[in-house]
């Protein structure tokens, strides 16, 4: 293999080859002496202010490097090995929607049975499963606020408010969560609502 300059018009070509491929004349870099075979490839021209170019490797694509010329830009490829962001979980079905929302609003009929029935039958997603573990806390802990609660007012009875107004605070809470799980979406709920028992 032979390197040089292309060879001319002619040489080694059957009559009608397209020709576009050959380079133009190569100009005359400050760099190089005159008369020799061998030339520095073509660089793109530098943009003013004298900034540094990187020109794009080979393989996935080149960043951007700062004062680069829009013609070499690439942007990364997409979708490999990205993850996505706590609380977003990608194109949700009608169905995941609807057993999120269930154990949310399954709690005004039948309490924290609905959630554990989501959780053990359905939670078949990462989406589904969230809601429903997130749903069985909250009524896991409205449970025990109420089994203590009633113990304790026994004893004293101003402390009647305390189950009340914490279960209040979890109806308030029920539908804040279902709103969002209607939407596709997963808005953690206050600790101190939900406690983290069931992952």
């Amino acid at each position: 293999m032979a390197y040089g300059p292309p060879p001319s018009p002619g040489q080694g070509q059957q009559p009608g080859q397209n020709q576009a491929w050959q380079q133009q004349p190569p100009q005359q870099s400050p760099w190089q002496q005159p008369g020799s075979a061998w030339q520095q490839p073509q660089q793109p021209p530098q943009p003013e202010g004298g900034a540094w170019q990187q020109p794009p490797q080979p393989g996935n694509g080149a960043w951007q490097q700062p004062g680069q010329n829009q013609a070499w830009q690439q942007q990364p490829a997409q979708g490999r090995g990205t993850t996505p962001m706590p609380g977003h979980f990608g194109p949700v079905s009608d169905d995941d929607r609807t057993w999120s929302l269930m154990a949310y609003l399954g709690q005004f009929l039948i309490g924290a049975i609905a959630p554990a029935v989501v959780y053990l039958g359905k939670a078949r997603t990462p989406f589904v499963r969230r809601h429903a573990a997130q749903g069985l806390n909250m009524g896991i802990a409205a449970l025990a606020v109420w089994i203590v609660g009633g113990l304790l007012s026994l004893a004293a009875e101003v402390l009647i408010w305390v189950p009340l107004i914490f279960t209040a605070v979890v109806l308030f809470f029920l539908v804040y969560a279902a709103r969002a799980a209607n939407r596709g979406e997963f808005r953690r709920v206050p600790v101190v609502v939900a406690w983290p028992i069931v992952k």
